[in-house]
Protein backbone atom coordinates (compact mmCIF):
# COMPACT_ATOMS: atom_id res chain seq x y z
CA UNK A 1 0.00 0.00 0.00
CA UNK A 2 3.13 2.25 0.75
CA UNK A 3 4.06 2.53 -2.86
CA UNK A 4 0.21 3.65 -3.81
CA UNK A 5 0.54 6.16 -1.79
CA UNK A 6 3.91 7.53 -2.23
CA UNK A 7 2.69 7.24 -6.29
CA UNK A 8 -0.32 9.24 -5.82
CA UNK A 9 1.32 11.74 -3.41
CA UNK A 10 4.23 12.17 -5.69
CA UNK A 11 1.71 13.11 -8.83
CA UNK A 12 -0.45 15.44 -6.60
CA UNK A 13 2.74 17.15 -5.72
CA UNK A 14 4.21 17.61 -9.27
CA UNK A 15 0.58 18.64 -10.37
CA UNK A 16 -1.95 16.15 -11.28
CA UNK A 17 -2.45 18.17 -14.46
CA UNK A 18 1.21 17.59 -15.27
CA UNK A 19 -0.03 13.73 -14.87
CA UNK A 20 -0.53 11.70 -18.23
CA UNK A 21 -3.48 10.37 -18.39
CA UNK A 22 -2.52 6.71 -19.11
CA UNK A 23 0.09 6.74 -15.74
CA UNK A 24 -3.41 8.28 -13.71
CA UNK A 25 -5.54 4.91 -15.39
CA UNK A 26 -2.06 2.90 -13.93
CA UNK A 27 -2.81 4.55 -10.51
CA UNK A 28 -6.56 4.14 -10.31
CA UNK A 29 -6.82 0.36 -11.20
CA UNK A 30 -3.82 -0.24 -8.14
CA UNK A 31 -6.31 1.74 -6.37
CA UNK A 32 -9.12 -0.15 -7.69
CA UNK A 33 -8.14 -3.12 -6.84
CA UNK A 34 -6.67 -2.54 -3.20
CA UNK A 35 -9.77 -1.07 -2.26
CA UNK A 36 -12.32 -4.23 -4.22
CA UNK A 37 -12.02 -5.79 -1.26
CA UNK A 38 -12.43 -3.32 1.43
CA UNK A 39 -15.56 -3.45 3.52
CA UNK A 40 -15.56 0.26 5.32
CA UNK A 41 -18.72 2.22 4.91
CA UNK A 42 -17.61 4.86 2.22
CA UNK A 43 -15.76 2.48 0.34
CA UNK A 44 -17.92 1.62 -2.41
CA UNK A 45 -18.54 5.20 -3.21
CA UNK A 46 -14.80 5.73 -3.55
CA UNK A 47 -15.01 3.22 -6.26
CA UNK A 48 -17.65 4.51 -8.11
CA UNK A 49 -15.87 7.37 -7.93
CA UNK A 50 -12.72 5.98 -9.41
CA UNK A 51 -13.97 4.27 -11.73
CA UNK A 52 -16.00 7.78 -13.08
CA UNK A 53 -12.35 8.82 -12.92
CA UNK A 54 -10.97 5.97 -14.59
CA UNK A 55 -12.77 6.42 -17.63
CA UNK A 56 -12.78 10.16 -17.94
CA UNK A 57 -8.91 9.45 -18.48
CA UNK A 58 -9.31 6.95 -20.87
CA UNK A 59 -11.46 9.12 -23.37
CA UNK A 60 -9.05 11.01 -25.55
CA UNK A 61 -10.95 14.19 -24.38
CA UNK A 62 -11.56 14.26 -21.00
CA UNK A 63 -13.98 16.70 -19.23
CA UNK A 64 -11.80 18.82 -17.22
CA UNK A 65 -14.44 19.84 -14.98
CA UNK A 66 -15.55 16.40 -14.29
CA UNK A 67 -12.41 15.43 -13.56
CA UNK A 68 -11.94 18.13 -10.74
CA UNK A 69 -15.22 17.27 -9.48
CA UNK A 70 -14.64 13.60 -9.32
CA UNK A 71 -10.72 14.40 -7.54
CA UNK A 72 -12.33 16.71 -5.11
CA UNK A 73 -15.22 14.16 -4.19
CA UNK A 74 -12.98 11.66 -4.00
CA UNK A 75 -10.98 13.28 -1.75
CA UNK A 76 -13.55 14.18 0.44
CA UNK A 77 -14.70 10.37 0.75
CA UNK A 78 -10.85 9.59 1.56
CA UNK A 79 -10.66 12.17 4.30
CA UNK A 80 -13.95 10.88 5.96
CA UNK A 81 -12.82 6.96 5.48
CA UNK A 82 -9.25 7.57 6.73
CA UNK A 83 -10.59 7.55 10.45
CA UNK A 84 -12.32 4.09 10.03
CA UNK A 85 -9.22 2.88 8.58
CA UNK A 86 -7.11 -0.42 10.68
CA UNK A 87 -3.37 1.67 9.75
CA UNK A 88 -2.07 4.16 7.19
CA UNK A 89 -5.22 6.70 8.92
CA UNK A 90 -2.27 9.56 8.58
CA UNK A 91 -1.49 8.32 4.26
CA UNK A 92 -5.12 8.36 3.46
CA UNK A 93 -5.76 11.66 5.31
CA UNK A 94 -2.78 13.29 3.70
CA UNK A 95 -3.95 11.67 0.52
CA UNK A 96 -7.87 12.83 1.23
CA UNK A 97 -6.80 16.39 1.74
CA UNK A 98 -4.37 16.92 -1.16
CA UNK A 99 -6.66 15.11 -3.38
CA UNK A 100 -9.49 17.89 -2.11
CA UNK A 101 -7.19 20.66 -3.03
CA UNK A 102 -6.23 19.46 -6.28
CA UNK A 103 -10.25 18.68 -7.26
CA UNK A 104 -13.07 21.34 -7.24
CA UNK A 105 -16.27 21.61 -5.62
CA UNK A 106 -18.71 20.63 -7.89
CA UNK A 107 -21.93 20.31 -5.87
CA UNK A 108 -24.36 20.45 -8.17
CA UNK A 109 -22.84 17.64 -10.25
CA UNK A 110 -25.29 14.32 -10.78
CA UNK A 111 -23.46 11.06 -9.67
CA UNK A 112 -22.38 8.61 -11.79
CA UNK A 113 -24.70 5.86 -11.54
CA UNK A 114 -23.44 4.04 -14.46
CA UNK A 115 -19.87 4.24 -13.30
CA UNK A 116 -19.60 -0.11 -12.43
CA UNK A 117 -17.40 -0.53 -9.20
CA UNK A 118 -15.58 -3.30 -10.63
CA UNK A 119 -12.06 -2.97 -10.49
CA UNK A 120 -10.01 -3.39 -14.17
CA UNK A 121 -7.53 -5.47 -12.22
CA UNK A 122 -8.40 -8.07 -9.88
CA UNK A 123 -6.63 -7.46 -6.68
CA UNK A 124 -2.71 -9.03 -5.79
CA UNK A 125 -2.81 -12.27 -3.89
CA UNK A 126 -1.27 -11.95 -0.62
Amino acid sequence: MAVKFAGTMNAINRGLEDTKPGKGVDMIEDWEAALADVDVPGAKGILRDLTSLRKQLEKSEPDADRVHALVHRLGTATTKIAEKADKSQDKLKALGEALTEAGVDSPDEDEDTDAAAAPKRAPKKK
